[in-house]
């Protein structure tokens, strides 16, 4: 009986949704594993700044798998979220359109958080008088800069889903308080905005990535709203 409720839970599940989840708790735990046998997945697949000597154009695909190795949190919520809201879009938009929309979101984090980084860089340069090309070949140190996680994707799932269930109730966790997905999203960017503007306590979120997700995310929504409609076609 408990082996047919597991068989049952995990057909339930949509295929990308699942064999997302799957391929990124796999290449969180082979970031553990392979470290002990020389193998740093982080400095090969984890976003890096542009320019340096670690970087690579695939980096913009392969760092949304990549999760902290350091804490099992990173990963649990980001594929939480995927499992939660993912798995409703894939059933409204079909797999095809979700894996498209996870991949775009994706890459749009990570651009956006380049552009942030060029710009802060750029910055720093200008103070000291110099290019952007010079400051990046005189501070080692920016090949230390890696961005990694699926939580650009995630955040453009949670806009989407929000757009498509606009007055669906939400919980916060610890907050017993149903809050409507449309004014959960506006909280949750709001918060990021603010955080990444601040540079809020020294903290080592990307948040301007969460926010390019969700950009990247409401642009492709819109599109494919106003494409269904010339074509008959209603997912909204």
């Amino acid at each position: 009986m408990n082996q047919n409720s597991q068989s049952g839970f995990l057909s339930s599940i949509p295929v990308v949704t699942k064999n997302l989840i799957i391929i990124n708790v796999l290449v969180w735990l082979a970031s553990i594993v392979l470290p002990k046998m020389g193998i740093d997945l982080v400095k090969w697949l984890g976003l890096h700044f542009p320019g340096v000597e670690d970087f690579y154009l695939f980096q913009f695909v392969t760092y949304m798998f990549m999760h902290d190795t350091h804490s099992f949190a990173h990963v649990f919520f980001n594929m939480f979220g995927v499992y939660m809201f993912g798995r409703v879009l894939e059933n409204v938009w079909g797999s095809k359109r979700f894996l498209i929309f996870y991949m775009v979101t994706g890459l749009g984090a990570g651009i956006v958080q380049e552009l942030v980084w060029l710009y802060s860089v750029h910055s720093v340069a200008a103070a000291n008088g110099i290019t952007i090309g010079q400051q990046i070949a005189f501070d080692s140190s920016l090949n230390y800069l890696i961005t990694i996680g699926a939580s650009g994707s995630v955040f453009g799932i949670l806009l989407a889903f929000a757009m498509l269930f606009p007055n669906v109730p939400l919980y916060l966790m610890f907050i017993p308080i149903p809050i409507k997905a449309k004014y959960f999203v506006i909280f949750y960017g709001l918060a990021e905005l603010f955080m990444g503007v601040a540079n809020y306590g020294g903290d080592s979120v990307a948040h301007f990535a969460h926010l390019g997700g969700m950009v990247f995310g409401y642009f492709l929504v819109r599109y494919w709203k106003k494409n269904d409609l010339n074509h008959g076609r209603f997912f909204y």
